[in-house]
């Protein structure tokens, strides 16, 4: 939610978007990736949760299981789906945004703020053995590290100073996870994509260029976006009264919109 919201605003807010064309396009194009990313994170929460309860009658108790879990206020407000609130339940908040309205301190605070969450990833992935989570894990440890040498790249650009000498922060090398290898194999942390077809965000190309700095790969821009997968069918939650329309009432719906066609 940081990452997204901090560079969709600043994006908004971008001062000289035609004289600093390739900044703009650089932050504008990675907060597209960073919807992508609430997104997964969001479908993988609602996969991790399934089986978390039974359907059975009220008095069965079939949300039982809530009990223990660290986060009840999935299970209350929001049928055990994802809420933007942290791991112990701590609401976000706008707050959080970051837009300073200077170049320099905003890349400086985004590349801060890939690293803080790569760290935060890392550790998760050693928290727990589930194959989803860990799946989603490793793939955004690639992207992460992606943009963490994006902002990196864009500040010696502006400044002359070569950040990328201190990476990776932290000092561990994403193949020795091994959800994250196959991505870092099959170049994705090569790669930035600007996410439309229209040639509006192409500047990058004057930022994200050269080699890797770890391994030695050329960087790519690819005009475009990744390839995606299909969303799961999530299923119905009786017990949780989700998604609160009956049989009867289907019925009722599909015959109305059949009646307007």
């Amino acid at each position: 939610m940081s990452t997204l919201n901090n560079y969709m605003y600043q994006s908004f807010n971008f001062r000289g978007k035609k004289k600093l064309k390739p900044f703009y396009d650089l932050v504008a194009s990675i907060t597209a990736e960073e919807f992508g990313h609430v997104e997964l994170v969001s479908t993988t929460i609602n996969l991790l949760n399934k089986s978390s309860s039974f359907t059975g009658i009220p008095d069965l108790t079939p949300l039982q299981n809530a009990k223990n879990m660290r986060s009840t206020q999935s299970f209350i407000a929001s049928a055990q789906a994802s809420l933007p609130v942290d791991s112990m339940g701590k609401p976000w908040n706008g707050e959080y945004v970051f837009s300073s309205g200077n170049l320099i301190l905003d890349l400086l605070h985004n590349f801060f703020l890939e690293c803080g969450a790569r760290t935060h990833k890392m550790r998760v992935y050693e928290m727990t053995d589930h194959p989803t989570a860990r799946e989603m894990i490793g793939y955004l440890l690639v992207r992460g590290g992606t943009h963490i040498l994006a902002y990196a790249k864009a500040m010696e650009m502006v400044t002359g100073v070569d950040v990328t000498r201190m990476l990776p922060i932290p000092n561990l090398d994403n193949r020795v996870f091994d959800a994250a290898r196959k991505y870092e194999d099959r170049g994705d942390g090569n790669v930035l994509f600007t996410w439309n077809t229209t040639g509006d965000y192409l500047g990058i190309k004057q930022i994200w260029k050269g080699n890797h700095p770890q391994t030695g790969d050329k960087l790519r821009v690819i005009e475009g976006s990744p390839k995606g997968a299909a969303m799961p069918d999530l299923d119905e939650l009786p017990e949780e009264f989700a998604p609160g329309i009956g049989p009867e009432e289907f019925q009722h719906i599909a015959k109305r919109l059949l009646d307007k066609m």
